[in-house]
């Protein structure tokens, strides 16, 4: 086993699930690559010292620039604002430290091909944060749609919804300010990615992207509520993607139908451990969709519990994460998604956006 100071950008929520991954991974999956959290750095001195404390951080900085220049820190994680990504990842990547970075890779599809070219010209490891898509079951599907289990693929309908801005009296924020903290810059992405994973590349799309609520207590809303998008695969495939944050009674509504010809599977990630499958086989009057119960025979579930049914939850989707990337810097290959994966998510939001504004089809390969 060898050791790796890991460096962490932001100590809030998602800071908060990196550094409690980086501490529990190597027990849960016993990596060959074991992290020590060396550094954490959030927007003031106070606050990072905060984080240190709690989360057992070596040390603690205000100033990026400190933690990714440190020699201690050999690898990075971005878990701050989309804004602050960029910058960030081409400083660690001159000096050829390996960069996890949370979704959407960037503020924008210009920062976020300038951050793919910058990985890539590198050479180091390199991955983004799409963590619905790793849970056990959703791993499942992918095995089961490439091994042919529902033959070919000839509809998807995919969304992520939930409420937490459907009452009109919720205050406004930060998050109903700019479109990178919109539904499309939010939500949006973690689907898109499931899609592309599922599915394949989308090659047009057409789409309407609306603000329900342009007013809220405290200030006037300028970025989108809830998106739509009617898209067609490069495999020939029709798909439907509905993405909104003021779905009402939606807690974690990233779910998805897939039709096949051999069969189909629906997905539900409020109930993440479990996956429904319908194969054509038998009698007619015996077929029928099948729950199946995520177990030790499933994709990344053994080391957390041998036993079935008993289930794994949004931090064990951040600790599979945690692996694959420890995993991929002792190989020195960049584990999916790679920054390459993250920038054609944000071609797909880019894409959709124009749709919207123009109300027609767009070739995605134009972005």
């Amino acid at each position: 086993m060898t050791e790796i100071g890991i460096g962490i950008l932001g100590g809030g929520y998602m800071g908060k699930a990196h550094a409690v991954a980086m501490a529990s991974v190597g027990a849960v999956f016993n990596t060959a690559l074991r992290p020590r959290l060396e550094m954490v750095c959030a927007s003031s001195t106070g606050s990072a010292e905060r984080y240190r404390a709690a989360y057992g951080f070596a040390r603690a900085t205000e100033d990026w620039q400190v933690l990714v220049n440190d020699p201690a820190v050999e690898a990075i994680v971005i878990a701050t604002p989309q804004s602050t990504h960029r910058p960030v990842a081409e400083a660690a990547f001159a000096l050829g430290k390996p960069v996890f970075c949370e979704k959407p890779l960037g503020v924008s599809l210009t920062d976020s091909r300038a951050m793919m070219a910058a990985a890539e010209a590198s050479g180091c490891v390199n991955m983004v944060g799409f963590n619905y898509i790793r849970t056990p079951a959703s791993q499942f599907a992918r095995q089961l749609i490439a091994a042919g289990e529902i033959g070919e693929v000839t509809w998807f309908r995919g969304e992520h919804t939930e409420d937490f801005y459907a009452d009109p009296k919720a205050p406004a924020t930060w998050r109903t300010t700019g479109m990178a903290n919109g539904t499309m810059g939010d939500l949006a992405p973690h689907m898109i990615n499931g899609a592309l994973a599922l599915v394949g590349p989308i090659k047009s799309l057409i789409a309407e992207v609306e603000t329900v609520h342009a007013t809220r207590p405290g200030g006037t809303v300028d970025n989108d509520d809830q998106a739509q998008i009617m898209c067609r695969f490069a495999s020939g495939a029709m798909g439907q993607m509905f993405f909104s944050r003021v779905a009402t009674g939606r807690k974690m509504g990233y779910s998805y139908e897939i039709n096949g010809t051999k069969g189909a599977i629906r997905f539900d990630q409020e109930d993440q451990n479990a996956l429904w499958l319908y194969k054509m086989d038998g009698a007619e009057a015996t077929r029928g969709f099948a729950k199946i119960l995520t177990g030790p025979a499933h994709p990344d579930y053994e080391p957390f519990c041998q036993g079935p049914g008993h289930g794994t939850g949004y931090q064990d989707q951040i600790i599979i994460e945690a692996k694959d990337f420890l995993t991929a810097i002792h190989s020195g290959q960049s584990a999916w998604p790679t920054f390459r994966d993250g920038m054609q998510v944000n071609q797909i939001v880019a894409a959709a956006l124009a749709s919207s504004a123009s109300k027609t089809w767009q070739d995605v390969s134009t972005f």
